[in-house]
């Protein structure tokens, strides 16, 4: 079989390379409401490639926002079934004027394609659907039932997912999740995510005077919108790095002493992380190394802040208005929505009598994630990782946040393996976001080398329960 799988990837391969590329043409930018129909678009996209493939039933479902895309087909009566994740939503590609190309308009050079969603999550997703078109075509059939969901709200927080999960369990029963998003750790050396973070936020707007004034009129006997934010999302955190929102760590699981030596034996090298980031120094939460700040310390980050005059030129105005974009990524054992509203009444009470305030929430929240350590698929997944790249993974966490994972493990009751060919180094959600050509191809072999081993190891039912698995 797989002497015939690399023969049929190898020939197709510049076919493949082309449709990803029309993929990456279509400006799926879930964020911005003018996008709606390259949102469409893209849902079609994907809907259309999974017919070519054989797919018995697709359809692009309505939610109460981007729709998704589902399929499903069943060629094993009574045998394991897996569920394919992926989004089709794109981050917004501002600041344009950062780009070397265009964002929209994908180039390929030194053996990268530069494109908006290249690395997340437009490249890893069509991988995993150009690895089930490979194994139908050199197998005849695939070796397990598969059920895709393809969401197109990722960017925004998924939400809009855990309602349509709910409501849809009968046609996403599976015994794993395979999710092409999530990134590996770096490019050098496969990994396997074991642990997400959770996400909530808010958007606060703060307000002093009835209108802008002037500086020199009023300026000393009246409040600065702008002064007043900056001092209250500034005290945030202390000198030590730490959240001083009351109750923020009350629930954090803190790391075992086998967790922290587990996390400082990875070959991480601190200096020179700082200078690729072009840092005169690294900042965060006292008494941790970076990597358990990143992965299992809860962070508060403020995202964007604006106010008064910020056009061409000078305007001598004292601010009367102010806004900010605060969101948190949380750790076992945090609750999201408590987090929020922790940090909503923080805000409300350090608010000084001279300024108003409101904090609303912004997007949906989402839970953190832990997968099960002694699940049989990761020792498979290794054992492919390690044959496609000539090196055994490391496992690791995420900084950042799958909201999807969470959700299945609550709604479905099944594990999600984070199988995503992109890499962390890939500059997605900033400019010039690319993906390795090496790592497509290398995708494509592990995709579909792990879906035909799969029934092996998914005889044994997931059923791990959130106190197990997540918790």
């Amino acid at each position: 079989m797989l002497e015939s799988l690399e023969g049929y990837l190898q020939a197709e391969r510049g076919r493949q390379l082309e449709e990803l590329l029309d993929f990456l043409r279509i400006e799926s930018v879930s964020a911005q409401s003018a996008h709606g129909q390259d949102m469409a678009r893209a849902a079609g996209f994907v809907a259309a490639d999974l017919r070519r493939t054989g797919f018995d039933r697709v359809e692009v479902l309505a939610t109460g926002g981007h729709p998704v895309v589902w399929a499903e087909h069943l060629p094993q009566p009574g045998g394991p079934t897996v569920l394919i994740y992926g989004h089709y939503d794109v981050q917004p590609p501002d600041p344009l004027e950062r780009w070397h190309t265009p964002p929209f308009v994908p180039d390929l050079r030194e053996g990268r394609i530069y494109a908006r969603g290249a690395s997340d999550d437009k490249g890893p997703l069509f991988i995993a659907l150009k690895a089930l078109e490979a194994l139908r075509r050199t197998a005849g059939e695939l070796p397990l039932n598969v059920r895709c969901l393809i969401e197109g709200e990722e960017e925004l927080g998924s939400i809009h997912l855990e309602p349509f999960v709910a409501a849809h369990h009968e046609m996403l029963q599976a015994d794993l999740v395979l999710s092409a998003d999530g990134a590996m750790w770096r490019a050098s050396e496969p990994s396997l995510t074991l642990a997400a973070k959770g996400l909530c936020g808010v958007e606060v707007r703060l307000w002093t005077a009835n209108q802008d004034l002037h500086s020199g009129r009023h300026g000393g006997g009246v409040p600065n919108a702008l002064h007043v934010l900056a001092e209250l999302v500034a005290g945030l955190h202390d000198a030590l790095g730490r959240v001083t929102v009351e109750g923020f760590y009350d629930r954090v699981r803190n790391l075992t002493a086998a967790e922290r030596t587990e996390i400082a034996t990875l070959d991480f090298d601190e200096e020179a992380y700082r200078g690729v980031l072009g840092l005169g120094e690294l900042w965060g939460e006292e008494g941790y190394s970076t990597l358990e700040r990143q992965w299992a310390r809860p962070t508060l980050e403020l995202n964007g802040m604006g106010g008064g005059y910020q056009g061409e030129g000078g305007k001598t105005v004292v601010p009367s208005e102010a806004m900010a974009k605060i969101t948190c990524r949380i750790v076992p054992d945090q609750d999201p929505d408590e987090i929020r509203s922790l940090l909503q009444e923080t805000l409300l009470r350090r608010t000084p009598p001279y300024a108003r305030i409101e904090v609303a929430a912004q997007g949906g929240s989402s839970n953190w994630y832990r997968m099960p350590p002694d699940h049989p698929v990761l020792a498979l997944a290794g054992e492919v990782l390690q044959e496609v790249t000539g090196r055994g993974p490391v496992r690791v966490r995420m900084g950042g946040t799958e909201p999807c994972a969470d959700l299945f493990q609550r709604e479905l009751g099944v594990s999600t393996l984070f199988y995503s060919f992109s890499t962390a180094d890939e500059q997605y959600h900033a400019p010039n976001e690319f993906f390795r050509l090496e790592r497509f191809d290398q995708g494509l072999r592990a995709w579909a080398i792990l879906l035909a081993h799969l029934p092996e190891v998914l005889g044994a039912t997931d059923g791990i329960s959130r106190e197990e698995g997540s918790r």
